[in-house]
């Protein structure tokens, strides 16, 4: 009776166990699934930040060569516009200096006839 006992008890011991690991192998079978569910997703996930990456790179690429383009447009349009004000101060300079010696013409004119006038009078 002992050994029957025995038997029974081991033979479920063993029932158990082998309902435990095949339990644990369901669990695991989800997970493996997930894991590589999840492992698929992320080298997905690297690719396309490395396309993000180099995207970022030629966008500052061309955002550098927009930079210099600006600057050498900006350097080409302070010389036109310093070309234009010499070029306007120039004329105004000798149209100052003309109106300048017709001033002193007529200002002699007018002591010039200013005194005729006074002799006129005389």
């Amino acid at each position: 009776m002992k050994r029957r006992a025995w038997k029974t008890f081991v033979l479920a011991a063993g029932t158990v166990v082998i309902m435990l690991i095949a339990g644990c192998e369901k669990e695991n079978a989800p997970d493996t699934k997930r894991s590589r569910l999840i492992a698929t997703e992320n080298i997905r996930l690297k690719e396309e930040l490395e396309q993000r990456d180099e995207e970022i790179k030629k966008q500052e690429k061309l955002l550098e060569k927009c930079l210099q383009e600006r600057d050498t447009w900006k350097a080409k349009a302070q010389q036109n516009i310093q070309k234009q004000v010499d070029s306007v101060l120039t004329v105004v300079m000798e149209k100052n200096e003309e109106l300048r010696k017709e001033n002193e013409g007529l200002k002699a004119q007018i002591e010039q006839l200013k005194a005729e006038l006074e002799e006129a009078e005389k």
